[in-house]
């Protein structure tokens, strides 16, 4: 593999957007995930690559430490903000179709429930690992998942909630869900919710960790 593409990775697995950026320490004055994506373009490698070797196996490590406990939430919004701006350079190869995504996933806090954060790990990581991320943000009623899932035939989505009172809303938009689209692959996430809960609403995954459901998603399409 491209020397360069193994520096993108270590960029975004310690959070080094540019070469401006302070954090980490150990990576001050060297250059970060934005120069090199542009470098790596000049140089010729192809955008798919750039994304494969270099994006995705940064966050995959970003993702298995998080889950770990051996990175905490700042570190990760580090990565991602690293991933992010490497990724403005790829947004024309998606447009154009040479960049090829693993598929569309939806994903929203449900309705009554305003928390964001693990929503936005989760979206992160997903996008992170070669997925369209669509995200609905919080209190997100049936109707928009439904209308959401209508639009992007095929997509998988996740359901997110945070309170133990808003559980029972993921119960009624999984059930309207099911209703209006019978083959959606629906996947729950959050602090209340358990695979025993998951199981209950008919839903079909449930993950605890957002690593856990990147690696449910690629071998959905593997």
């Amino acid at each position: 593999m491209s020397e360069l593409l193994k520096q993108i990775a270590e960029c975004i697995e310690f959070g080094k957007i540019n070469k401006a950026a302070p954090f980490p320490p150990q990576m001050k004055g060297q250059e970060g995930a934005d120069e090199l994506t542009r470098k790596a373009l000049d140089e010729g490698i192809s955008a798919q690559d750039i994304l494969t070797y270099g994006m995705m196996a940064g966050m995959e490590k970003v993702g298995i430490k998080f889950r770990n406990n051996e990175i905490f939430v700042p570190q990760v919004l580090m990565s991602a903000k690293a991933m992010n701006t490497a990724m403005v350079h790829l947004k024309p190869y998606f447009l154009s179709g040479e960049v090829k995504q693993k598929g569309t996933f939806i994903i929203g806090t449900v309705e009554g429930d305003l928390h964001d954060i693990g929503k936005n790990l989760v979206s992160m990581m997903v996008e992170g690992n070669g997925w369209n991320l669509v995200d609905l943000g919080t209190d997100v009623k049936a109707e928009k998942f439904i209308a959401a899932l209508k639009e992007h035939r095929g997509a998988y989505v996740g359901l997110s909630a945070l309170l133990t009172t808003t559980m029972v809303n993921m119960e009624k938009i999984t059930n309207a869900i099911r209703e209006a689209v019978p083959d959606a692959k629906i996947t729950i996430g959050g602090a209340p919710v358990n695979d025993e809960f998951c199981k209950k609403i008919g839903a079909d995954k449930y993950s605890k960790d957002p690593q856990g459901l990147v690696e449910y998603l690629n071998a959905e399409v593997a």
